[in-house]
């Protein structure tokens, strides 16, 4: 068990919409990794892979029984409508806003801030959403053949 983590999640669609994966790195309050992980999600646009990446690293903090979590993310959209500093328009968005909403209730304290693309642990995050991405257009261009 963590009784604080630190997140910083990036989602990423080649296209908008397109091929899209997540990805997210959890650290101790000290800065130690504890967990960093990666996956395809299918075809969505940028703000859904962002969102959708929040969720999966928020899973997992609920899963190690997180009380307290700091999110990092690199959408400024997406953390101004988390924030309530934007109203959410967009049908889809409104849904995957709601399931934060929901899983935000499994802990103590929670925030959510917009950091820049020159992060270091964002860039990291990023660049576990380009390789997977790119392992996904490798596995399929080789079915093609």
């Amino acid at each position: 068990m963590y009784k604080h983590l630190m997140i910083f999640s990036d989602g990423g669609a080649r296209g908008n919409p397109g091929p899209a994966a997540i990805a997210f790195l959890a650290l101790t309050e000290n800065g130690e990794l504890v967990k960093a992980d990666s996956r395809f999600v299918g075809i969505k646009t940028n703000n859904q892979a962002e969102y959708e990446a929040l969720m999966m690293a928020l899973e997992y903090a609920q899963a190690v029984n997180a009380e307290e979590v700091e999110c990092h993310l690199d959408s400024e959209l997406v953390t101004r409508q988390l924030n309530g500093e934007y109203s959410v328009k967009n049908f889809e968005l409104q849904k995957l806003w709601g399931k934060v909403q929901e899983i935000k209730k499994a802990f103590k304290r929670i925030s959510f801030k917009s950091v820049p693309r020159s992060n270091s642990r964002i860039q990291r995050a990023d660049t576990l959403v380009n390789k997977t991405l790119d392992a996904e257009v490798k596995k399929h261009s080789a079915n093609h053949y």
